[in-house]
């Protein structure tokens, strides 16, 4: 360990990522009733509805195989329609239904909690450092 700081970033953004992970899980069940997967696609959705699967699965950073089955348990769960393309019939989109949005401004109120809690102590010039170095993580890895 060199300074006063703990260098063992690697292993400290894994414990970090379990256990928020964890309590975003918990928080989607009670809350929600839907999985922490689930609402990630309704926010993506949100940003982009009408989109194909394809897409949403490279928003979500997933499969696309693992997309399809995420949006037959959305639809299962009346929280996504699947219609046909306007223009090609043979494409399909996933819309957001009524209730698909409900729940998406419900999951939004609820992330925006645990971001407070997750910030909560820092200033916004630290957490401007730590969202800065966490981005050109994603970026280089």
């Amino acid at each position: 360990m060199s300074g006063t700081h703990d260098r063992r970033y690697i292993f400290l953004l894994n414990v970090a990522q379990r256990r928020i992970q964890r309590q975003i899980e918990r928080r989607a069940e009670a809350q929600l009733k839907i999985s922490a997967v689930q609402a990630g696609a309704l926010f993506a959705m949100a940003r982009q509805d009408g989109a194909l699967s394809g897409d949403l699965a490279a928003a979500l950073d997933i499969a696309p195989s693992a997309m399809t089955g995420l949006a037959d348990r959305l639809i299962k769960a009346g929280l996504v329609m699947r219609q046909a393309d306007a223009q090609d019939k043979r494409i399909n989109r996933l819309w957001l239904t009524a209730a698909g949005r409900e729940t998406a401004s419900k999951a939004m109120t609820e992330l925006a909690t645990l971001n407070d809690g997750l910030t909560e102590g820092f200033s916004d010039e630290e957490m401007g450092v730590v969202s800065r170095w966490l981005e050109a993580m994603a970026k280089r890895f």
